[in-house]
């Protein structure tokens, strides 16, 4: 009896999670042609076309959506016998690249002292962070990241979920700004000019602007940018006041000492604080090098955040 070939278990893996043989080929560094050739053999192995042409697009068949999920956990499950075991696990030697998930605020706060951390202790070890656009439990479900890092929200019962610290969110404007001359900026005050946040979503209002609205008083968004980096040049170059976590202000030295060019303050209604954690998917859990990079990202975070 001849033997499946187990390679293109990967390929049907990147197919399924893609939807698309362009979509594929970029994931697996080939070319187009040679994706074509691999989803030719699948169909011929499997006895099912697995794609097939929608309008312009490519849907997967029924079969294919059945046996999506199975086929991710299978090849996840194969390469977690190809690793090394937990006894025989030595981060010093470890190569490996790692995928963080998270938001050009938390990339620029945490970042480098991630980098400097994992070095020290797993030379050979990569971290690769992948930018946030929106909220989804798909980039770990289809283990495309690692780990994700950010406010919980609606991500599956089954992700993993660990605190990593608690934040809230400053007011902050250029350093001779008006409202940067008050001892303590009044709620009134704070809405009197314009402001800039940071938001890849339609909605732009939150808590900030609840807790103004049970005053009688709202605030003028006169700008949204994607990042809490964007929302702080939009500040320092403007009469805006923007919104930042106080986390990502810890070490930069444009709100702090003689070269800050930025001050921030404390925003004049309460609102309630926010708990940044990481979240991984459950197949990771045993996994002796995750279990060091969630610690890792434990340690360094916490103790960026009580300096």
């Amino acid at each position: 009896m001849t033997e499946p070939d187990l390679n293109l278990l990967i390929a049907l893996d990147v197919l399924l999670a893609e939807g698309s043989v362009a979509g594929a080929a970029r994931r697996l560094n080939l070319s187009a042609s040679a994706m074509s050739r691999t989803l030719s053999r699948l169909r011929a192995v499997t006895n099912d076309p697995i794609l097939v042409r929608a309008g312009r697009n490519m849907v997967l068949t029924p079969y294919a959506e059945q046996i999506r999920e199975r086929t991710q956990n299978t090849v996840f499950a194969a390469r977690a016998i190809l690793r090394p075991a937990a006894s025989e696990l030595n981060i010093a030697t470890l190569q490996r690249t790692f995928t963080i998930r998270a938001n050009d605020g938390f990339v620029e706060a945490f970042g480098a002292a991630l980098i400097a951390a994992a070095a020290n202790e797993a030379p050979l070890v990569r971290l690769r962070f992948a930018p946030k656009s929106e909220k989804s439990s798909r980039h770990l479900r289809e283990g495309l990241v690692d780990l994700e890092v950010g406010v919980l929200s609606d991500m599956g019962p089954e992700i993993r979920l660990q605190a990593l610290f608690r934040d809230r969110f400053v007011a902050v404007v250029r350093k001779d700004h008006p409202l940067a001359r008050e001892a303590k900026v009044s709620a009134s005050q704070y809405v009197s000019y314009g402001h800039v946040v940071a938001s890849r979503h339609e909605t732009l209002n939150g808590p900030v602007d609840e807790a103004l609205a049970e005053i009688g008083l709202e605030r003028n968004i006169a700008a949204a940018v994607p990042s809490f980096p964007a929302a702080l040049a939009v500040a320092q170059a403007s009469d805006l006041v923007a919104l930042v976590p106080a986390s990502f202000l810890n070490h930069q030295r444009i709100v702090e000492g003689a070269a800050a060019t930025l001050r921030a303050f404390e925003l004049p209604v309460k609102t309630s604080g926010i708990t940044i954690s990481q979240m991984w998917h459950p197949r990771s859990e045993v996994d002796a090098a995750h279990r060091w990079l969630r610690q890792l990202v434990l340690s360094v975070c916490r103790q960026r955040v009580a300096e």
